[in-house]
């Protein structure tokens, strides 16, 4: 899909044409597409365009003759065995002395606020200025990811005595891989961002240059989160495996107990099931032997179950 946006006076609206200052929006882009923007646009290699639809894209800044190409990870909604998640996609932002592209496989929220009218200072007419607000708005994009993340943990831990199937197992898995995509995402971003701070071609201003920091710190702040948080969800899953140990011996200490129990009456009705003289058989020739037997078998399984009850093993 291409969206088209051009800034006049302080309104940035939609248009129709690819002319210049606007902003070419694509969005999971078609081959037609794709030859539409390239060929409006002399001197852009079509492969570029393409390159942020490639999930495995790494991130990089790469200078051509006629323009710049930035490539980063700005995270996703997914959904990874039946559970809603993030990952990582490539946003790709291609520089052009009077245009900007921007392509992404979705329709990301790093991109959504712009058109919407609610980034204060946008316009399409201010390139540079236009790519550092992108570059920030991603890594707010992230914390606010981790953010929720870190929810989803804390719902998890506070909750985790009555955890018991392997559901349970799958999602404190699905929210620690999701802390892996973040962290290495974020710093291939970095490195972008390190990479920008000394680029000649992309030289921010004095207003640029602002937004940059804010940048770098915004992002090493996210990397600092997702490292902590990786740390802690660590720490969840020992204590869940802490947790299911505990149960597990607390089940077998009843099974034992409970066989200990079961052993009285099968040792006694063993006995007295032996090819012996009834003679030496206590209580064999006694009238209602069998209920005195089965009586003071009886007793003594209660017996035994209230000294394990009392010792806490049942």
């Amino acid at each position: 899909m291409i969206e088209l946006y051009r800034t006049d006076g302080p309104i940035t609206r939609v248009v129709h044409e690819i002319e210049d200052w606007t902003w070419v929006k694509l969005t999971a882009p078609t081959s037609e597409e794709i030859n539409r923007v390239a060929s409006a646009l002399p001197g852009l290699d079509p492969d570029d365009l393409m390159a942020a639809n490639d999930p495995e894209e790494k991130t990089r800044l790469a200078y051509e003759d006629s323009y710049s190409l930035i490539l980063v990870d700005v995270p996703t909604h997914e959904v990874r065995h039946t559970i809603k998640t993030y990952s990582t996609i490539p946003l790709g932002i291609i520089v052009m002395p009077r245009n900007v592209i921007t392509v992404c496989a979705v329709d990301t929220a790093a991109l959504r606020p712009f058109h919407a009218g609610t980034i204060r200072g946008f316009s399409t007419r201010s390139r540079i200025s236009f790519i550092y607000q992108i570059l920030l708005r991603t890594s707010l994009l992230y914390q606010q990811a981790l953010t929720e993340v870190d929810g989803k943990r804390r719902e998890f831990e506070e909750r985790i005595e009555s955890l018991s199937d392997e559901k349970d197992l799958i999602r404190l898995h699905e929210l620690e891989s999701t802390l892996v995509y973040f962290d290495t995402s974020l710093r291939g971003n970095g490195s972008v961002l390190a990479r920008l701070e000394h680029s000649e071609r992309l030289k921010p201003g004095p207003e640029e240059e602002e937004l940059l920091q804010d940048a770098l710190v915004e992002n090493r702040q996210a990397v600092e989160m997702a490292q902590i948080y990786r740390d802690i969800i660590d720490g969840t899953r020992d204590l869940m495996s802490s947790v299911m140990d505990a149960r597990l011996n607390n089940v077998m200490q009843r099974l034992t107990s409970i066989t200990l129990i079961l052993s009285i009456p099968t040792i006694i009705s063993g006995l007295y099931g032996m090819n012996v003289d009834l003679n030496w058989m206590p209580l064999a020739l006694t009238p209602h032997g069998f209920g005195i037997i089965c009586g003071m078998t009886s007793i003594i399984c209660v017996l035994l179950s209230l000294v394990l009850v009392r010792r806490g093993w049942m």
